[in-house]
């Protein structure tokens, strides 16, 4: 027998290369579409709502649901959720504008439906109240929002300001439990130091092996 018959096959020593995880979760076009059409929802819900409010209650005369504790109460809003920043209408304006940006720029390559979600309230809500701020009086870009729901001593609201804050609720919930936008879970830093040293004797093995079979090659081509 040759010494080249006797050889083993390079192909066949070789390490295989490892085979990639699948996706987590469903195709990120499947979670944007959910979350447009939640964002739809709840923005065709915050119209409608706005719409009655402003036709049916008389801010000189507030509408009891609740005796004095929950009532629907029309305010003008030119500041941000709850009637804060009253002072920066202009400002808020912008903020809305680029949140709703970075929410479809994000929503673009999401898979868990958790973070669609989160970011389809957020966007809904952003885009009610930006309505709002650029077709309302006094002027576009500085348009008042309109709250209508009033529960306790909570500011004034309006479905828009709960699909805001549920959403954000949401999200940093999300983000505290380490559940990231694809739907994987994010790894602590004991855990990845851990999965890089396994990699690295696994790495390590490799050569070894490949080493430790060179060596009788290398015999039989002197004989």
């Amino acid at each position: 027998m040759s010494d080249e018959a006797s050889r083993p096959d390079p192909a066949s020593s070789a390490p295989e290369p490892p085979v990639p995880d699948p996706p987590v979760g469903a195709p990120a076009g499947g979670r944007m579409r959910y979350l447009l059409g939640l964002a739809v929802v709840i923005y065709i819900a915050d119209l409608l709502t706005k719409i009655a409010a402003v036709h049916y209650i008389d801010p000189a005369d507030p509408i009891s649901i609740i005796g004095d504790t929950v009532t629907l109460t029309l305010v003008r809003n030119p500041g941000a959720a709850f009637s804060m920043a009253t002072g920066m209408t202009w400002l808020l304006t912008l903020v809305a504008i680029g949140v709703v940006i970075g929410v479809i720029k994000i929503g673009r390559t999401l898979r868990s439906p958790w973070w669609a979600l989160g970011l389809g309230l957020v966007l809904g809500g952003a885009l009610g109240n930006l309505t709002d701020r650029l077709f309302r009086s006094p002027a576009p870009l500085q348009g008042h929002v309109v709250d209508f729901v009033s529960v306790g001593w909570w500011p004034v609201f309006n479905v828009a300001d709960s699909a805001i804050v549920c959403g954000a609720i949401l999200l940093v919930a999300l983000t505290v439990f380490g559940i990231e936008p694809d739907g994987s879970r994010a790894k602590s830093g004991d855990a990845a130091k851990s999965e890089d040293a396994a990699k690295s004797e696994d790495a390590a093995k490799s050569e070894d092996t490949g080493d430790s079979d060179s060596g009788p090659n290398r015999k039989e081509t002197r004989q």
